[in-house]
C-alpha cells in the first residue's frame, strides 16, 4: 500500500517563562505513524494533547525541533537548514469555519483567488466550470453561493464550502482538525459523511483530528491517540475503540454520555493538579490520574508494546513484552 504521508520520531519542543525561569515543554513527544492512500487516519485525545501541533508540522506552519516528515516522496528534516519539505498536494479545513472566510469579502473570490494563484483555469468560465464541479461534490452549487457573504450560509454550510476550496487543487491528502466541534450537532455526522464520500470517489487520504470519538469510531480505518504529546495506543479504530488497553483511552470512551445514567462514568480517573505538572512529569504522562498506576510509571517512561497488533504505550503490558519488542 502507497504511503501518503510519513512521519518519523516527531518531537517540538516549547520553551515558557522568562530568561531567570525557563521551562522547556515537549508538546510533541517522539510521535510516528503513517497514512496510506485513500484512508482516514484520526488523531483523537483532549486539547492540550499535541493532536494540532502535529498537525501544524505536516502543514509545515511550525517546524519539528527533530523527526521526519516525508509527504509524497519530499522529505522534511529538522536538523537540515535547507528546507526541500513542500506541501503541494496538502490541504486544510479547520474547526471554526466563520473564522476561515472574512466577513467583509465574498466567499466566492477566495475561490477564485485560488484558481487564479495555481493556474487551475485559462478562463474565467472555466474557473466557475471548476468551481461548481467541486461545490458539487460537497452537496452544493456555484449559484448558491456567488456573490454571498459568509453571514449568509449557516456553520454547516459554510465548513462544506471550506471542503470544496480545498478540492480546487485535487489534493492527495486533507487534513481535518476538529472539523465539526464548532457545527450544530444535527449537521455533524453530514460532515463526517462528506470526508468518506470523498476518499471513496476522490482515493483522498484525510487527517482526521478530535476529540469526538463518536464521529472517530464512525469514519476512521485507523486511529491513534495521543496524551500530553505521547501516542499512548494505535491501531484499527474497531480494535481500539471496542477493546481500548491503555487506561487513558478506556477513559475517554467510558466518558463518552449514554442514555442510560446508571452507565454512566462515575469519575474514577484522579485529576492532576495542572497540564504543565503532566508535560514536565518523569515517567507515564498519564499516571497522576490512572487508576492502575504503579510505582513505576512515575519514574520510567514506558515502551511502545505491540498487544494483538494495537501499539500500546504502558507499564501494564510490560511484563509479557517479546524479547524482539524489549
Amino acid at each position: 500500500m502507497e504511503k501518503i504521508l510519513e512521519v518519523e520520531h516527531l518531537v517540538k519542543i516549547y520553551t515558557l517563562g522568562s530568561i531567570t525561569s525557563r521551562v522547556h515543554i515537549t508538546a510533541v513527544d517522539n510521535v510516528s505513524f503513517s497514512i496510506d492512500a485513500g484512508e482516514i487516519f484520526t488523531l483523537a485525545g483532549e486539547s492540550g494533547c499535541g493532536k494540532t501541533t502535529t498537525a501544524k508540522m505536516v502543514l509545515g506552519f511550525e517546524d519539528p525541533t527533530s523527526g521526519t516528515i516525508v509527504h509524497g516522496g519530499k522529505r522534511h528534516e529538522s536538523s537540515t537548514k535547507k528546507k526541500v519539505w513542500f506541501t503541494e498536494g496538502v490541504q486544510a479545513i479547520f474547526q471554526d469555519p466563520f473564522g476561515t472566510f472574512n466577513p467583509l469579502r465574498t466567499v466566492d473570490r477566495y475561490f477564485f483567488e485560488t484558481v487564479q494563484n495555481y493556474k487551475l483555469a485559462k478562463s474565467n468560465e472555466e474557473a466557475i466550470e471548476l468551481i461548481d464541479q467541486k461545490l458539487r461534490a460537497v452537496g452544493l452549487s456555484y449559484s448558491q453561493f456567488a456573490g454571498k457573504y459568509p453571514s449568509e450560509f449557516s456553520g454547516g454550510q459554510l465548513q462544506r464550502i471550506s471542503v470544496a476550496r480545498a478540492l480546487l487543487t485535487d489534493p492527495s491528502l486533507l487534513i481535518a482538525d476538529e472539523p465539526v466541534s464548532m457545527v450544530d450537532a444535527s449537521l455533524r455526522m453530514s460532515i463526517v459523511n462528506l470526508f468518506d464520500k470523498l476518499r471513496k470517489e476522490f482515493g483522498m487520504s484525510v487527517l482526521y483530528i478530535t476529540h469526538d470519538l463518536a464521529t472517530a469510531y464512525y469514519v476512521s480505518d485507523r486511529i491513534a491517540v495521543m496524551f500530553r504529546g505521547n501516542i499512548v495506543e494505535m491501531g484499527t479504530v474497531e480494535q481500539v475503540l471496542m477493546n481500548p488497553r491503555h487506561p487513558y483511552t478506556q477513559l475517554l470512551k467510558e466518558s463518552i454520555p449514554e442514555a442510560d445514567p446508571e452507565k454512566r462514568w462515575k469519575g474514577r480517573v484522579k485529576l492532576s493538579n495542572s497540564e504543565e505538572e503532566e508535560y514536565l512529569s518523569m515517567g507515564c504522562k498519564f499516571a497522576a490520574r490512572c487508576p492502575q498506576v504503579k510505582d513505576i510509571c512515575r519514574l520510567e517512561v514506558p515502551k511502545d508494546i505491540i498487544v494483538d497488533e494495537v501499539l500500546v504505550k504502558c507499564h501494564l503490558y510490560s511484563e509479557n513484552v517479546p524479547a524482539e519488542q524489549a
